[in-house]
């Protein structure tokens, strides 16, 4: 049986429910997991459903008539929605600077099966981190920001993307400010993971930041990346409790683990379709 995930958004009303499940019940779907939710701040309706296909069904065809009765439905009720066939795996393109915790962490959780994406390449302005990807039979390009500028450099990740057919960039501590032109290129393609419990302490070397505030939880923000330098939508932030005995460098030691927990957890739920964008924030189905 194939399985589906369907996700939509659109102005609360009665009946949302039912017209959904009325319409996979008409077609034999089983509906095999349900999440809703209403914000009464914006008045929208979101939703997530997993369900299993007609047994015996051809699976493109059974994908297309179901896109049509849902496109039916959206005229309807003003729906924005998207169906995910569950057996089609995310391609991700990662992309580093030096520091090689959280590609390390990835990598790992995706060859044990604990990430259900295909990491199809990995860049970086750096050449330090080749030997580990390539230790994962993972091709490595190595990137500078060269005589060309930033967006001769950018150019040729674009490249990659179309390349590999890329599905979604990680930026796993891609030291590197996207320009907007980038951003504007891959919108909710891009998630980002900051070392620093936005919206505190953002730019340069946030753990010192916090240190001289003498703050007593540190954390980690994974984020969807907007034009908007470190105020994309929040996926998921990881913290963890600190006290005056650390020190700036016992602080970095602690982010990595949380940015490693908090980055692996946006791209899982990412590519099982659980966040949903509402405005500047997300609607996360865990």
């Amino acid at each position: 049986m194939t399985e589906y995930v369907l996700t939509l958004s659109c102005p609360d009303r009665p009946g949302i429910v039912a017209a959904v499940s009325g319409l996979l019940a008409e077609r034999g779907c089983n509906i095999l997991e349900c999440q809703q939710f209403s914000d009464r701040e914006s008045d929208t309706f979101f939703m997530r459903v997993q369900f299993a296909g007609t047994p015996g069904a051809t699976p493109g065809a059974d994908a297309d008539e179901l896109r049509g009765a849902f496109a039916s439905l959206a005229s309807e009720l003003g729906l924005q929605w998207h169906l995910h066939d569950l057996a089609f795996r995310p391609r991700v393109l990662i992309m580093v600077s030096k520091g090689g915790h959280c590609l390390n962490d990835l990598l790992y959780r995706q060859r044990s099966g604990l990430l259900d994406i295909d990491i199809a390449a990995v860049a970086s302005n750096h050449p330090d981190l080749r030997p580990l990807t390539q230790s994962y039979g993972i091709d490595y390009h190595h990137l500078p920001v060269g005589t060309g500028g930033k967006a001769a450099q950018e150019a040729e990740v674009l490249t990659l993307v179309e390349h590999y057919r890329v599905d979604l960039v990680v930026l796993a501590r891609y030291m590197q400010i996207l320009s907007d032109d980038f951003c504007a290129k891959l919108p909710g393609m891009i998630i980002n993971i900051h070392h620093s419990f936005l919206p505190s302490f953002k730019g340069a070397r946030p753990y010192h930041q916090a240190h001289a505030r003498g703050v007593k939880v540190i954390g980690a923000t994974a984020h969807y990346v907007t034009a908007d330098l470190d105020e994309g939508p929040i996926i998921e932030q990881e913290v963890a409790r600190v006290d005056h005995t650390h020190s700036p460098e016992e602080l970095v030691a602690v982010g990595r683990d949380v940015e490693c927990l908090a980055l692996a957890r946006a791209v899982r739920w990412h590519a099982e379709h659980r966040v949903l964008l509402n405005g500047d924030r997300t609607v996360v189905f865990r």
